[in-house]
């Protein structure tokens, strides 16, 4: 967090400013505005339609909206987040982000401010003494998309291509050693906590964790930042970075898995039970993210190919289960020290909104504490091998469970389910009319 002020007056090398908030997909939507007016946006905030919150992946309207022509595509209040300025390293301009969210005319968070659903989570955390701590990993590709398919760039070392999944290999980071050098760099300047680095199963693939972290605000600007900071720099470097579910069909896809603990007002944390199996709190959230599992599945693969990721034995869970140390379930309990027992979630697609996920993971777990839901046993072994409740298996399924959940009210505001439905179903029929290659190219960039 800085003071937008100061942080503009101690860098008078930032020539404009770019204005910012995150739509219900995770798209950048705001203003550019040169430096010298910076002052007045800090101060006063700025001004846009409140349909610009809910746009369809390609930016345009959605179709008979209660925002636009019916109620006169009024505009909401768009004021600063207390992330502060930020630097815009992928750029060739000295330029800054002031990240800003949603209010109405009367100071009342727009609904569907997905930044502002992850809030309104957070205080009923609070409201119970409770904090989560966060750490997210983000899967990505580098990708080479000048011709006519798609495929791994040129290491720009050996000015040869690696047409193979590499896991864990340092060749593979060193090959593009000079982009992740520049990323770090980045990450410094942006104040995101990149931290270990790897490349992962599929064509190009890569995995960076960003520390863990007690503000999911932060820790969900965090991830949003640095997608966009990904996807930048590469274009600096002549090639693509995508974090779409799945832009090869014969390997893995990209995933967005989240760890949590919760903290209590003393630092601790409550699912610790000083042994591997953790406490009844621990077992609760469980029992929540699992309940919840089913109907939140538009939320962890939103678009038409984050379903090309989800089948059995390909790396990304299916099956509504959990389990102890086992990377096969959807959700994961990992082993270590106690003092860090936390929940992996491991359903999610990198093609994801992180302040609409962390919102239903942080909410679901919230609400089977409260109701204190009981799992069922944990498994063990195979998940993809296993009779087990299945998550829906297409786009159109997911929207169906989302609209007829009675648990995501209880999670998410009833605006923003119904605003971030219209959503899905109007790129639904859009996407129906065009080939997977089409698809793809909207994807690429986008998500």
């Amino acid at each position: 967090m800085n003071d937008p002020k100061s942080w503009l007056r101690k860098n008078p090398q930032v020539r404009t400013i770019r204005v910012a908030a995150s739509d219900l997909n995770g798209q950048m939507r705001g203003k550019r505005v040169p430096a010298r007016f910076a002052d007045k946006v800090v101060e006063e905030g700025t001004r846009f339609p409140l349909s610009v919150m809910n746009l369809d992946i390609w930016g345009e309207d959605i179709d008979d909206s209660p925002l636009v022509f019916e109620s006169g595509d009024r505009d909401g209040v768009l004021r600063p987040t207390e992330r502060g300025f930020v630097p815009m390293p992928w750029l060739e301009a000295p330029t800054a982000l002031l990240p800003i969210w949603m209010y109405l005319e009367d100071g009342r968070p727009f609904e569907a401010d997905p930044r502002h659903a992850l809030a309104q989570v957070l205080k009923r955390y609070k409201a119970r003494g409770l904090t989560p701590m966060v750490a997210v990993e983000l899967e990505f590709f580098l990708i080479d998309d000048s011709g006519k398919s798609l495929q791994v760039p040129l290491s720009p070392r050996s000015n040869k291509r690696r047409k193979a999944a590499e896991v864990m290999s340092i060749r593979a980071l060193d090959a593009f050693d000079v982009f992740f050098t520049d990323l770090y760099d980045a990450c410094e300047d942006m104040d995101i906590p990149a931290d270990q680095a790897i490349s992962e199963a599929g064509l190009g693939q890569f995995e960076i964790n960003l520390m863990h972290q007690a503000d999911a605000l932060h820790a969900a600007d965090d991830a949003w930042l640095f997608k966009m900071l990904v996807r930048g720099l590469a274009r600096r470097h002549g090639f693509a970075a995508s974090f779409m579910a799945k832009p090869y069909e014969d390997y893995a896809g990209s995933g967005m898995h989240v760890h949590f603990s919760v903290l209590d007002e003393d630092g601790n944390n409550i699912f610790d039970d000083g042994g591997p199996k953790g406490t009844d709190q621990l077992r609760h959230a469980v029992g929540g993210l699992l309940n919840a599992m089913h109907d939140s599945t538009l939320i962890f693969a939103p678009h038409q190919n984050s379903y090309d990721r989800l089948v059995p034995e390909n790396h990304a869970p299916c099956g509504i289960c959990w389990a102890y140390e086992n990377r096969t379930s959807a959700i994961r309990i990992p082993g270590g020290s106690s003092k860090a027992r936390r929940i992996e979630h491991r359903v999610a697609g990198g093609d994801v909104n992180p302040y609409l996920l962390l919102a239903t993971l942080l909410g679901a777990a919230l609400t089977g504490i409260e109701d204190q839901a009981e799992p069922p046993a944990p498994i063990t072994g195979n998940a993809y091998a296993q009779d087990l409740p299945l998550i829906p298996g297409t786009w159109k399924d997911a929207m169906d469970a989302f609209e007829k959940s009675e648990i995501m009210p209880r999670i998410l505001p009833p605006g923003l389910i119904r605003y971030f439905l219209a959503t899905k179903r109007q790129e639904l029929r859009y996407m129906a009319e065009l080939s997977p290659a089409e698809q793809a190219e909207i994807y690429l960039d986008t998500v």
